[in-house]
């Protein structure tokens, strides 16, 4: 494998990423959680979409792809490893949501080019990375109070917000994936909390990957209403 090719794939990808707000709508009515898992052993790679209407963020469509692994785990270079199957999950979709949260990286990124990122630019979406773990750039200590706030610093630039979504909890890594400015990724987020450390549309993508037991509450509802 050619890593170099690869660094500059992502430094050429990088230059072409939006981080202003470009998101066409002045309000979305449907917002997705996107998250990336692997199966046996590594081989398979599996995306789960959650479409939830926007802001009540109820769960509307979900979409599941498994694709073979293309490619090994790398450090750095997740993205390509990850997004084959989300732009797969992604064009199951039978409704476009207009912003997407992506349980990853976005510009917070050694080379800003994070899934959500690479993601938002191929699919040509508004995304946002909210990631659960830091992987580069530092940050002044962070209060224990609900609503704890930092930015997120990387060579005298900010990529992204350190926020403390709920308490005792670690907390998030909030940064720009595509067509969305700093701010208003965090505006967005902040509204999609729902008591949980997690924003509910990775929440929710995280429960059907999982096949927890909200989602499958929600499928028990879901049958019901089809009846």
């Amino acid at each position: 494998m050619d890593m170099q090719a690869l660094r500059e794939e992502q430094v050429e990808k990088a230059s072409q990423i939006v981080r202003i707000d470009d998101l066409g709508f002045a309000q979305p009515t449907l917002i997705a959680g996107a998250d990336v898992g692997f199966e046996q052993g590594g081989d398979v790679t599996r995306a789960a979409i959650a479409l939830l209407r926007y802001p009540s963020l109820e769960l509307v469509e979900y979409q599941i792809a498994r694709i073979e692994t293309q490619m090994p785990y790398i450090p750095g270079f997740l993205s390509f490893r990850e997004y084959p199957a989300l732009l797969k999950a992604w064009g199951m979709l039978q409704h476009r949501p207009q912003l997407v949260v992506v349980d990853g990286q976005g510009i917070a990124h050694p080379r800003r080019l994070g899934v959500a990122s690479h993601f938002g630019l191929l699919a040509d979406v508004p995304t946002i990375g909210v990631a659960k773990s830091r992987l580069c750039g530092q940050f002044a200590p962070l209060d224990d109070a609900v609503g704890a706030l930092q930015p997120l610093n990387d060579k005298q630039e900010q990529i992204g917000w350190v926020w403390r979504s709920k308490a005792r909890c670690n907390p998030l890594f909030i940064s720009t994936g595509h067509r969305i400015s700093l701010p208003t990724a965090l505006s967005f987020i902040q509204s999609c909390m729902r008591g949980y450390r997690l924003p509910e549309p990775t929440r929710w993508a995280d429960a059907i990957a999982s096949n927890r037991p909200a989602f499958q509450r929600w499928l028990l509802q879901d049958s019901d209403n089809r009846v």
